[in-house]
């Protein structure tokens, strides 16, 4: 699965990640819900660095249409809200 992460380019994830990357996005998912600024920037970062970790970079010059768009580190609550489909910002 191809992951964009707003301003730092593609990474690879592998299928078998996507149930560690859903848990994580159900915290932000709540933390979101609950409106815990402190409890949304932790989530979010947490799922972030969960993709650079599992994921592999894709060369810039490689440019592969993306299965998820993620967003910046800094995104604020409502631009992450906005963001969000049905199923969080990474389907089942």
């Amino acid at each position: 699965m191809i992951v964009r992460l707003m301003g730092e380019g593609q990474l690879n994830v592998a299928d078998g990640d996507l149930a560690a990357l859903n848990d994580l996005d159900a915290e932000l998912e709540k933390a979101i819900e609950s409106g815990d600024e402190e409890q949304f920037r932790g989530a979010l970062h947490a799922l972030l660095e969960r993709v650079r970790t599992v994921g592999r970079p894709l060369p810039p010059e490689d440019l592969e249409p993306s299965d998820l768009i993620l967003p910046p580190a800094d995104a604020t609550m409502d631009e992450v809200r906005a963001m969000l489909g049905d199923e969080g910002l990474i389907p089942d």
